[in-house]
């Protein structure tokens, strides 16, 4: 019997954890050992999700990686992944260049995501894969105006040009695009991102609801 081809892909874009040089915005509250365990407990978290919705479905997990090194990757999270290095330029080149890699391999549905969102379950992944179907494009608003997720059936390079990476407009500034090119777009439910010393209270939250002691 012929293995399922895979034909979806979930690309999870983190940074090796490394003190001094990951959530440095996290440093003056955690210093620089606490901010990198808070890139390597939020990556690895994710990962989690990511699995248990393989676990259903033959979909590829790949992560798309800055610092450290193939090696260390491979050392931290295991040998059973596709590891990319990110490309260089802003935030949506290594977008756009992330979903240009798994289109050109084949692959028909493609989910980025990042580490930032502890909200984000298997449950929204997989929603975010059937709203493809129909969709052309879909995405997770998060509630500082940017989003936790985006998802394409095919290449849509003017997504991610001439966009403030970072800033309170990247949300309604992809929606103003995707519009003016007629496509139609499937939303997920809002959630919060963990980016600043303030959002430390919505992980420290979440580890009180969902993990055990």
């Amino acid at each position: 019997m012929n293995p399922e081809k895979i034909t979806e892909s979930l690309i999870i874009f983190s940074r090796y954890p490394e003190a001094g040089k990951t959530k440095t915005r996290m440093i003056p509250v955690l210093g620089p050992e606490g901010a990198a365990r808070l890139q390597r407990e939020m990556t690895e978290h994710t990962l989690r999700q990511a699995q248990q919705l393989q676990s259903k479905r033959a979909r590829s997990i790949e992560i798309h990686f800055t610092g450290g090194s193939q090696q260390l990757m491979v050392e931290w999270l295991g040998g059973d992944l596709l590891y990319l290095p990110q490309s260089n330029g802003d935030l949506g080149h290594r977008m756009m260049s992330a979903f240009k890699s798994s289109f050109d391999r084949g692959i028909n549905k493609v989910l980025i995501i990042g580490i930032d969102c502890p909200d984000l379950n298997a449950v929204l992944m997989a929603e975010a894969f059937d709203r493809l179907e129909k969709r052309d494009l879909v995405l997770g608003p998060a509630e500082d105006g940017g989003y936790y997720l985006i998802g394409l059936n095919s290449l849509v390079p003017e997504l991610f040009l001439n966009i403030n990476w970072g800033s309170s407009e990247v949300l309604d500034r992809t929606k103003n695009i995707a519009n003016k090119l007629g496509l139609n777009i499937g939303y997920l439910k809002t959630l919060n991102d963990v980016d600043r010393p303030e959002d430390l209270s919505i992980w420290q939250q979440y580890n009180a609801n969902n993990l055990q002691p």
